[in-house]
């Protein structure tokens, strides 16, 4: 087993600070050897697509540079498995997971700060996806090298049986998923199809995740910066409240959320808009392939959501390359970063119908018309730019998604809750959360 030269001080990987033998930032003070091969950890399915992409895009990194990377895939449990590797003092050296891990990796100092005038191809990132990656203070502990935003996937047979048009306005949207649950729109005389599918369940915080759609349409906010670095919870503002209510009377009062939403998590919601189950799925880009293959791209449509109260903000994320504290060869950890978001790097990542880990580029040289002339793919490149909406880069946004997650489940599961009282409650949580991350402004 590779010994990286670095201790840990902490019993949980919550509370975990890296640093080098002496004093300094995390992973600086390590014996550097660049002959040393790479260990890059992906979080994906072993053996899926993802796991060869990045397969592909290492050995192309190898061929390019001369270092060499070792690629292991992780999907369950991954979390886990890192904070087992940190308390071995023997971290990977790079990982590969969701931007929303930036400021939970940087306050465990599991990552090294990423010095931009080092990575050569960092002037080309949109400033969009460069800012994702940015902690408050402005530093950079995280490479950008996908984004991808949420758009609304409709029935579009459906829709044109019914003789309704794409929704311009959440009211136009409610309409549509009222015929799609009471019209019969797949014609088997059964009432048995939903309007609209959505992911509720509390696992992983999936509820809070799917529901950001439509609370910063709306104005509203899980927590708003109130200068100074600091936040305050705002779901029981005004505009929270009314997206809430609105979001709520979906599935409390029209009955247009697929049924057992509460329970779902992504793969079950996937399966229910698949299945011919629901008519609107409001989703990423990832899935067109598969939905390609299992409904027909004929069958259905991409189009922008409707604009809510405030404006058609949608949620954006995005994959990270993570320089992980500790690493034997820093060179070789920059060189992986610097070409995976090259112009090269990052068409090699968009290659395949399926086997793909780039879904929209982060390279402002790269035309996603001229790598993928579905038209598809360039309407989901305009929302991103237009409409993507990133969760905040807070020391640790697990918790705050998790209570909201919580929150906006049960409010659905059980329509008799006080909405206000609610809310409320959790506005209390997202405040003790604050504090406890150091960045209340109360």
């Amino acid at each position: 087993m590779r010994k990286s030269r670095w201790i840990g001080v902490g019993l949980t990987v919550s509370a975990l600070v890296l640093s080098g033998c002496s004093a300094g930032p995390a992973g600086t003070n390590v014996a550097q050897d660049t002959k040393a091969p790479l260990e890059l950890w992906t979080r994906t399915t072993p053996g899926g697509a993802g796991e060869q992409a990045t397969k592909r895009l290492a050995e192309a990194f190898e061929k390019a540079t001369g270092f060499k990377v070792q690629v292991t895939a992780i999907f369950d449990d991954f979390e886990t498995k890192l904070a087992q590797r940190a308390a071995q003092r023997d971290l990977p050296d790079i990982v590969m997971n969701d931007v929303t891990q930036v400021g939970t990796l940087k306050s465990q100092g599991l990552v090294r700060e990423i010095e931009q005038g080092k990575i050569k191809h960092a002037s080309e990132l949109t400033e969009q996806a460069l800012k994702s990656n940015q902690t408050p203070d402005g530093k950079l502990y995280g490479l950008p090298y996908s984004a991808q935003a949420s758009a609304l996937l409709i029935r579009k047979d459906w829709r044109e049986k019914l003789g309704k048009s794409v929704p311009q306005s959440w009211a136009e949207l409610a309409d549509l998923a009222k015929a799609f649950t009471t019209g019969d729109p797949d014609g088997n005389g059964k009432n048995d199809t939903a309007g609209l599918t959505a992911t509720l369940s509390t696992k992983r915080g999936y509820a809070s995740w799917y529901f950001s759609n439509f609370l910063w349409a709306a104005g509203g906010d899980f927590i708003t910066e109130a200068g100074g670095g600091k936040y305050k919870p705002s779901m029981s503002t005004p505009e929270s409240v009314a997206a809430v209510q609105w979001f709520r009377d979906l599935g409390c009062k029209d009955n247009v959320i697929q049924p057992g939403s509460v329970t779902m998590p992504t793969p079950a919601t996937n399966e229910t808009f698949e299945a011919g189950k629901a008519g609107m799925y409001v989703v990423g880009p990832y899935l067109l392939p598969r939905f390609d293959k299992s409904l027909g791209k004929d069958k259905y449509e991409v189009v922008p959501m409707p604009k809510g109260a405030k404006n058609a903000d949608v949620l954006a994320e995005g994959l990270s390359i993570y320089m992980m504290a500790g690493s034997p060869n820093q060179a070789g950890q920059d060189a992986f970063g610097d070409f995976a978001i090259s112009a090269d790097g990052q068409k090699i990542g968009m290659e395949g119908e399926s086997a793909f880990i780039v879904q929209l580029p982060v390279n402002k040289n790269v035309d996603i018309a001229q790598v993928r002339p579905d038209p598809r793919w360039k309407t989901y490149a305009e929302i991103y730019a237009k409409s993507g909406h990133y969760a905040p880069s807070i020391p640790n946004w697990t918790p705050v998604r998790q209570d909201t997650a919580d929150t906006v489940s049960a409010l659905v599961a059980d329509c008799k809750l006080d909405l206000k009282a609610e809310l409320s409650k959790l506005d209390t949580k997202l405040t003790a959360t604050l504090q406890q991350q150091g960045i209340s402004a109360s």
